[in-house]
């Protein structure tokens, strides 16, 4: 028997007290009522063709959730998309039982059913997507924008990043050879009609830590029918219209499973202001490496003239791109190619190197020293330290404790790795110790690549770290972090 979690019961389970402190409504008024967010099938057209998608929605059809300054996350979601789901907001801390990971926080939340939600957000770019095995293929993902306490002038614009086939998502994950995977079918039929909703968690083969890389290194496993831009290509693409001489925010997100990008602003230099939703001191350029799992807030301005300005977003190491147009009231949009005449470069450090957080973590030793080696292992099996998720061995911590983490990529692959309920500074990148940017999402480097970060334990509870890449995830490079009692 399912039943729904409700905003009365998480409180008598006692697990949202922090998130109930400093409520932005007098003790004695009826709180206001909690915003709606929608789970279900949508249309849109991709090359022309239409496509069956799942999508996030607020009252009015518009994705996902914009708050104001000090506003609560306070919000039921609904599941009309016809098989169980659970939605993870991605960038958030909030107490670990709305965390959105089944198994872990809550189970899949059944169809036609609710869930309700309320904790105080943490400010920035973020997005919001399904945790339930490989949904965020099929577009389920939204942007969760809380807006910062400042005062400016800019014009903003959200861009959610997608990487789209026609192809089913199970199909897509049995050509990678996941057959004889970590979770094989397992984790794909939960993208079905007919979903397993357990498969995510139920134990995995544990595979030895590799000492060099099954499979030569590469950029991509999968190819693509289409690369999107709030759901667009380049073929037909948002056309944004801005002010002669204005100011414009742009926020964007890498939704995409497998595809990491190059976000190119032309011939507008822009400055890089925010990374995973937390402020940096402003770095200038036209090219910013974005990986799957991460944002970045960049101020552009705007010439005083008439003018159409493109900011593109090309797939890592490839002519592929994606993106918007920015353009005054009277400008020609010109009509741009899906495919640029020269590749891309890869995502790689090179950004990371030079970003330094407006709030750093204060200066403190580490408590706890961990170290995350990232693996695989033929046909298709990913691992962190040797274990697929469901045979893991959750990390432990303390609370109070100064951690200190630091990934290890022998693979032939770069993984950006999350970790739930907390953002942690980057420390070191390949051994070299900077002042690094906040950020809940860091790019590890394929063969031989280290990252340390370091956070502080102060979310009590089990956490999920894990490759952002849907599919290495899928076929077992997730495990936990779990505070000690």
């Amino acid at each position: 028997m399912n039943r729904r979690v409700t905003r009365r019961s998480l409180l008598a389970r006692g697990l949202a007290a922090t998130a109930t402190a400093a409520l932005p409504w007098p003790v004695s008024a009826q709180p206001p009522s909690p915003a709606k967010l929608v789970i279900a099938r949508r249309m849109i057209e991709v090359n022309r063709e239409p496509a069956s998608v799942f999508g996030i929605t607020r009252d009015g059809g518009k994705p996902g959730l914009v708050l104001e300054p000090g506003e609560r996350f306070h919000v039921t979601l609904e599941n009309r998309a016809g098989l169980p789901s659970l939605i993870h907001w991605h960038g958030q801390t909030p107490p670990p039982a709305q965390d959105g990971v089944p198994g872990l926080s809550q189970p899949p939340l059944p169809p036609d059913q609710r869930y309700d939600y309320d904790f105080a957000p943490r400010p920035g770019t973020h997005w919001m997507h399904s945790h339930e095995g490989l949904q965020e293929q099929m577009l389920m993902a939204a942007p969760l924008i809380v807006r910062e306490d400042r005062r400016d002038d800019a014009q903003e614009a959200v861009v959610l990043l997608h990487d789209f086939s026609f192809a089913d998502a199970a199909e897509l994950f049995a050509k990678l050879g996941a057959g004889q995977g970590a979770h094989a079918g397992h984790m794909a039929m939960a993208g079905q009609d007919q979903p397993d909703p357990h498969a995510a968690h139920r134990p995995a083969p544990v595979a030895k830590a590799p000492t060099a890389p099954s499979s030569p290194p590469h950029l991509h496993d999968i190819e693509y029918d289409a690369y999107l831009a709030n759901d667009r290509t380049l073929n037909d693409p948002e056309v944004v219209r801005v002010e002669r001489g204005g100011r414009v925010r742009l926020r964007l997100i890498n939704a995409a499973t497998a595809t990491s990008f190059i976000v190119d602003t032309g011939a507008i230099t822009a400055r890089a202001v925010a990374v995973d939703g937390d402020a940096v001191e402003p770095v200038e350029g036209t090219q910013f490496p974005l990986a799957m799992g991460q944002r970045i807030d960049l101020l552009l301005a705007l010439p005083r003239g008439e003018g159409a300005y493109p900011v593109l977003m090309r797939r890592e190491g490839e002519a592929q791109r994606t993106g918007i147009i920015l353009a005054t009231q009277k400008a020609q949009v010109v009509k741009l190619a899906p495919m640029s005449q020269r590749k891309a470069a890869a995502a790689g450090l090179d950004l990371e190197m030079k970003l330094r957080a407006r709030d750093p973590l204060p200066r403190r030793a580490a408590d706890r020293r961990l170290t995350v080696m990232l693996g695989e292992q033929p046909p298709y099996i990913w691992t962190i330290n040797g274990q697929t998720h469901g045979a893991h061995r959750p990390m432990t911590v303390r609370q109070g404790e100064r951690v200190q983490m630091t990934f290890v990529n022998p693979t032939g692959m770069m993984h950006p790795m999350h970790l739930h309920g907390h953002h942690f500074q980057v420390t070191a990148l390949n051994g070299r110790a900077i002042d690094g940017a906040m950020r809940d999402t860091v790019i590890v480097p394929a063969q031989g690549g280290r990252v340390t970060v370091a956070f502080d334990a102060d979310n009590p509870g089990e956490w999920a770290l894990h490759c952002h890449n849907l599919y290495h995830m899928a076929a077992g490079m997730m495990t936990t972090v779990k505070y000690e009692a």
